[in-house]
């Protein structure tokens, strides 16, 4: 029971990668972004230099530098990015756990990956990258009735049909089909590596998750809901405490018809605490109270408001989960 206790509290944080068809959905769409990006560099960007020594950074960086400007991108746009700094800022990451740590960089670096990963095997699955970064790599000997000392200016060459010796035109066709048959190769073992470990991390999830699938699923549009309302809600509350300071300044505050007829509804905005915003930001997972499911640090908050305990709500806005 204490192993089974172990295995689920190291791994329950994983159902935060796959806990929405969402993600899943969002990922789908990057990665058909992506392979229309790639398509389009192919045809309309993508020169080989067809010379020595530049050959291969040139392919090498056609792949890879996208791939990375994709990553760092993805990597930026994840919420949970700025939700972990936001936790060390504010609470040292005293209470981030190894798992909880684990669960949140995997949750980053899953999502981040997509659209480096498909760019990467887009690019080895059409071969062009790939044929003009080791295409002055080949052994002549390995080719039958090649001409014996050419150099690798010469196999640079290839890449680029119309820079081949008219002597060695017959071989293009050979050195190519090659060269894409290992850029392919690699690619498509590329996508099996991938498809066998997002069928593992799945396995993972359903086995060692605490939640049910429909009680995921509630979490999921819970915490959609939530981020929707909060931030409308929030923008709101800007507006009218904007209002309220630039008429206190100036004696008056231009508004639309409908910005008035928002302030009337909603009369005034009051400032919140830095405190209040630090007690809502940051890293959360998954918490109960007495057997009630607590979805997100704002519902925590709440939870523990309503109970105008200081004492109790100070303890547990600390803890991570």
């Amino acid at each position: 029971m204490a192993a089974a206790a172990l295995v689920t509290e190291n791994f329950k944080f994983m159902s935060l990668f796959f806990k929405s068809k969402d993600v899943m959905i969002f990922n789908g769409l990057i990665a058909l972004g992506t392979v229309a990006g790639q398509t389009a560099y192919n045809v309309f960007a993508f020169h080989c230099p067809c010379s020595s020594g530049r050959n291969y950074i040139y392919g090498l960086a056609a792949i890879g530098v996208p791939a990375l400007a994709l990553f760092l991108v993805g990597i930026m746009m994840n919420t949970n990015t700025w939700d972990l700094l936001s936790e060390c800022r504010l609470r040292q990451c005293r209470k981030l756990s190894g798992a909880s740590a684990f669960a949140l960089l995997g949750n980053i670096i899953g999502r981040a990956i997509v659209a480096p990963l498909t760019w990467v095997v887009i690019s080895l699955l059409q071969g062009q990258a790939y044929t003009c970064a080791l295409s002055e790599f080949i052994d002549p000997s390995t080719l039958e009735g090649f001409p014996s000392g050419q150099l690798p200016e010469v196999m640079a060459k290839f890449p680029c049909q119309e820079s081949v010796p008219k002597e060695l035109q017959g071989f293009w066709v050979e050195i190519e089909r090659r060269l894409k048959f290992e850029s392919q190769l690699i690619g498509w073992l590329l996508v099996a590596g991938m498809s066998l470990t997002v069928f593992v991390m799945l396995c993972m999830k359903r086995c060692s998750s605490p939640l049910g699938y429909q009680q995921e699923d509630y979490w999921s549009v819970y915490r959609s809901n939530e981020k929707t309302l909060f931030q409308r809600t929030a923008a709101v509350h800007a507006r009218l405490l904007a209002a309220e300071n630039i008429k206190s300044f100036f004696g008056f505050v231009a508004l639309e018809k409908e910005e008035k007829e928002e302030l009337a509804e909603h009369q005034s905005a009051n400032p919140i605490c830095s405190t209040d915003w630090n007690r809502v930001t940051g890293v959360y997972l998954y918490r109960e109270k007495n057997g009630l499911p607590l979805y997100s640090r704002l519902n925590k908050w709440a939870t523990y408001s309503q109970e105008n305990n200081l004492e109790a709500l100070e303890k547990e806005m600390d803890v991570l989960s």
